[in-house]
Parts: C-alpha cells; sequence; structure tokens
C-alpha cells in the first residue's frame, strides 16, 4: 500500500491518498508450510507421497499418520538418550484437521494397515502360550479348590499343614497369569478402557482414528465429566494409578500412548470452549496440522500406491513393531554429540520466544516450550525407521536430528495457526478490540494515543496497542502514515493510522 501526502501544516491531519486492497479477515492470513515429506527416512517418504497421490490428499495427512504408525511401534518399547540426565519418551500425539469427505478414511487404512497386520501376527504367534497359560491356571485353581476343602475339613492336628497347603496353592494360582492377546491399537475409547489396556499391555496403547471422537469423550459429552488423566501422563511417561470399584487398582509405571487422530476444523474450534483442555496442558502436548483442503481440484483417476512402494512399508513397518516388540526394559536410542548439538541450537532458537513480555510464542508457551524435547521424540522415530533392524545399535545422527528440527518447524507454524482459531494470541484479540471501536464509531482516522484514551480498559499502556495495531495494518484494515518531519526541536508527532474505506460513513 502506498501513500502520497499533500504539504500541510504541522497542526492538521489531511487524509492522504491510499491505495486500499480488501481487508483480510484476521487469523486468516498465515500461509502454512506444507508437509516435509523429504525429512522421512526414504521408504517412508516413498508411502507417504504415494498414498496422498492415490488418495488425492494432502501429504500432512498420510505425513502425520505415518509418524503416528512409527510411534505405534515404539512407543513404550524405547527411550531417547539425548544426553546424560536426559531420557525422552518417543511416543507422539498428532492430529489432523480437515473438512468431511477429505478421504481420511483411505488414508488410514492405507498406512495403518501394516500395524493390523502385525497385532494378527504377534496373536496367532501367542495364540498357544495363551491357551496353555489357560490350562496351568485352571489346574491351579483346581489345586486351590481341593486345598481349601481339605483345609476346612481337617482336624486339629492336620489343620495347619492343610492351611500351608492351601496358601501355597492360592499363591500358584496368583502366578499363572494369563495373557492377554496382543493388542497395538484402538479407536475411539474411554479413558476407562484405555487405562485398562494399558495396564494389560504394560502400558503401551495407540489411539489411531480418522474420526476423531475422543475429544467429545474426553470433554465428558457422555459421561457427564471430563477425564483426562490418562491422555496427559500417556504422554509423558508419568506413574498411572487407577482404582476400580470392585476391581483390583491398575498401576502403570511408565505409561506410553500414541494419538494418531484427524478431525473437522469445527473441532478444534471447539477445543478452545473447553477450558480444561488447554489448562491442564492437553493441547500442549499435540502436533498439530491444518493442511489445504485439495476437494475440488482432485484428479478422478490418479495413480495407485506402486506395488513395491506398498510393500516395502508394509515389511519394514512391521518388521520394526516385531523387532520391538518383546522390549520390556526400554531400547535406548543414544543421540550423538552432534544430534546434541542440533537440540542445543533450536533451545537457544525457541527460548527467546517464550519470554513472558517479549516473546512472540509467549502465548502459546505450553506448547513451544515442548518444542525441543517433541523434536528429540520425532528423532527418535525417524532414527527408527531409518534402521529399522536393530535400532539401538547405533547412534542418532545429525542428520536425523536436523530432519527432526524441519518436521517440528512445520508444526510449530501449524500449531501457531491451531492457537490463533482457539484465540490464544492476544494481538488478534486486542486487534478485534480495536476494529470493533473502529466500525462502531465509525472512526475515520486516530492516533495510538486516542486509541488508547478510548479503550484504556482493554489496554494497560499506549504501547500495548503495538502488535495490534501492526496486524490490523498488516491485514488492510488500516494504514499508518508517518507525519512529515519539522526539523525542529520538541517531541515528534504521533503517527496517524487510517481506516480502510469500508469503515467511513461516507464512503460506504
Amino acid at each position: 500500500m502506498t501513500a502520497h501526502l499533500r504539504a500541510v501544516p504541522n497542526d492538521e491531519a489531511v487524509e492522504p491518498d491510499l491505495m486500499w486492497e480488501h481487508p483480510v479477515p484476521l487469523g486468516s492470513q498465515r500461509i502454512l508450510p506444507p508437509f516435509p515429506i523429504k525429512a522421512l527416512p526414504g521408504w517412508l517418504a516413498d508411502q507417504v507421497a504415494a498414498v496422498a497421490e492415490a488418495t488425492q490428499t494432502p501429504p500432512d495427512l498420510p505425513g502425520c499418520v505415518a509418524l503416528a504408525a512409527v510411534s505405534t511401534a515404539v512407543g513404550g518399547r524405547a527411550i531417547a538418550r539425548v544426553r546424560r540426565g536426559w531420557d525422552e519418551p518417543v511416543n507422539i500425539y498428532t492430529v489432523v484437521a480437515l473438512p468431511p469427505a477429505s478421504r481420511k478414511t483411505p488414508v488410514f487404512r492405507a498406512m495403518t494397515h501394516p500395524i493390523t497386520v502385525a497385532e494378527r501376527d504377534l496373536a496367532a504367534r501367542m495364540r498357544p502360550v495363551i491357551e496353555q497359560a489357560r490350562l496351568e491356571r485352571r489346574n491351579a485353581e483346581a489345586a486351590l479348590e481341593k486345598a481349601e476343602k481339605l483345609a476346612a475339613t481337617s482336624d486339629e492336628g492336620g489343620r495347619e499343614a492343610a492351611l500351608a497347603e492351601a496358601l501355597d496353592a492360592a499363591l500358584e494360582v496368583r502366578e499363572r497369569e494369563v495373557p492377554p492377546e496382543p493388542r497395538l491399537m484402538a479407536d475411539d475409547i474411554t479413558p476407562e478402557e484405555a487405562a485398562s489396556l494399558l495396564a494389560q499391555h504394560g502400558g503401551r496403547l495407540a489411539v489411531l482414528s480418522a474420526e476423531g471422537g475422543i475429544f467429545d469423550i474426553l470433554a465428558g459429552r457422555y459421561s457427564g465429566s471430563p477425564n483426562l488423566t490418562v491422555f496427559l501422563k500417556g504422554h509423558g511417561g508419568d506413574l498411572l494409578l487407577v482404582d476400580r470399584k470392585g476391581r483390583p487398582a491398575e498401576r502403570i509405571d511408565t505409561p506410553a500412548l500414541t494419538l494418531g487422530l484427524t478431525v473437522q476444523p469445527a473441532v478444534i474450534d471447539e477445543l478452545g470452549r473447553t477450558a480444561l483442555f488447554r489448562g491442564t496442558g492437553l493441547l500442549a502436548r499435540f502436533l498439530y496440522s491444518l493442511p489445504e483442503n485439495t476437494v475440488g481440484s482432485r484428479l478422478a483417476d490418479p495413480p495407485p500406491v506402486p506395488e513395491h512402494v506398498a510393500a516395502t512399508y508394509d515389511e519394514r513397518l512391521r518388521g520394526l513393531v516385531h523387532a520391538l516388540h518383546e522390549w520390556t526394559d526400554p531400547a535406548v536410542f543414544a543421540f550423538s554429540g552432534e544430534a546434541n548439538e542440533v537440540l542445543i541450537d533450536l533451545h537457544n532458537h525457541v527460548e527467546p520466544k517464550l519470554h513472558p513480555q517479549r516473546g512472540e510464542w509467549a502465548h502459546i508457551a505450553d506448547w513451544a516450550g515442548k518444542q525441543v524435547g517433541q523434536a528429540a521424540r520425532l528423532a527418535a522415530l525417524l532414527h527408527a525407521a531409518q534402521h529399522h533392524v536393530e535400532p539401538w545399535t547405533q547412534p542418532v545422527s545429525r542428520d536425523t536430528a536436523e530432519a527432526a528440527r524441519t518436521l517440528i518447524e512445520y508444526f510449530a507454524q501449524h500449531a501457531l495457526a491451531v492457537f490463533e482459531r482457539l484465540g490464544a494470541d492476544p494481538a488478534i484479540q486486542g486487534a478485534h478490540t480495536i476494529l470493533n471501536w473502529i466500525t462502531q464509531n465509525q472512526i475515520i482516522s486516530f492516533t495510538r494515543r486516542t486509541a488508547h484514551r478510548a479503550l484504556a480498559t482493554h489496554f494497560a499502556s499506549a504501547t500495548d496497542l503495538n502488535p495490534c495495531l501492526a496486524l490490523l495494518e498488516e491485514h488492510g484494515h488500516i494504514a499508518c502514515v508517518e507525519p512529515p518531519s519539522t526539523g525542529g526541536r520538541g517531541r515528534p508527532r504521533s503517527p496517524q493510522y487510517w481506516t480502510h474505506p469500508r469503515y467511513h460513513p461516507r464512503q460506504k
């Protein structure tokens, strides 16, 4: 936008000749980066690109589901050891927002199919073990029943020995646990079901859903009260104790939950109305993606996923599941010194942006403050995919850490857009306040000082208006014109802000 000023006395404000364009709605102008497919290892990148083309969906969708699929294979079975004293879990939470009819289900099916097959393979392999354990438990229970009857009918001379035998039989029953059928993932489930499955399966579970109704469940739409504990502790690996009425308590020492969800954009907007989600830190745990909608520009007959690409993806992801499934003490993915340096550099880049007063990310400090840890998790997942046979035998490299940084920078931009939608950015809220004042009073021009006088209840000082005014100018709602220099002494005149003609009563 250009402004042409006519020569006027210093104490007059004359409307300049401004070349106005149509103003852009606040919060809708952020240009979001595309999903960085090249940051993924080759076989993973090939599948993401091929599925995106075959389904005519943005690569962000299969890309995020691919990361969740690798997290399903690795989560709870490995830790990222960035440096001494810093171990990071490697499970992640992802959510992709796309409108209806975006072909989310075919993408989920293509990206999670190897997990489903691996789950069936593990179940078939464990079936004889489970049946043998069940038979042994039945025999132990029969022996216990017999011992209890004997203890109840024994005379005084033999009662002590009978009770001891019954006690041994009872302990034998407790030791004869029947292992559950292997379970890697679930769809939308309640927090109580998630806790039970985590307890049954060594603290490991993935919730992969193309519908994302789990947010309604978490908000208590069906139970009447929100329950976020499992999903909060399942991300950080904190001790989870679950008490049940009429059932033994469940203890999960290091829960590792993976979430891979897609939702409609309206669900993202709804999240902001559930204060508990933000206040507890749940929203800060997600890696967000707001891809460009491809509906309306999709090809009618796109090429299918090449067979060799799908076969390689299937083989390597299933192999990763099998390689790590039996680990109880987690495998350690140690970071090289060079990889650690990448994360140190990322920390130094992010930290100033979190400053409560001066930081540009202060309004999303809960999310942005986790960036370095999330990058470490992503690096561990990329490392596992790159070295899918025995990833614990070699350190995470600098290149892998750089690729993870590329991914976290993508997620950071999308997170900013999400939290803007949630009204978390005070600059956007303040810009709306100023714009409402302009609209209601049909303001033609103003200075920062006059705006502050009118809006003193909303802004503690005049300088608080600066980011809001800059945002309004950036979006074309106002134009700032610096006054001509007087060349004399004294305080310079304040810049004049002129409002778009749509707000002028005489120019509508």
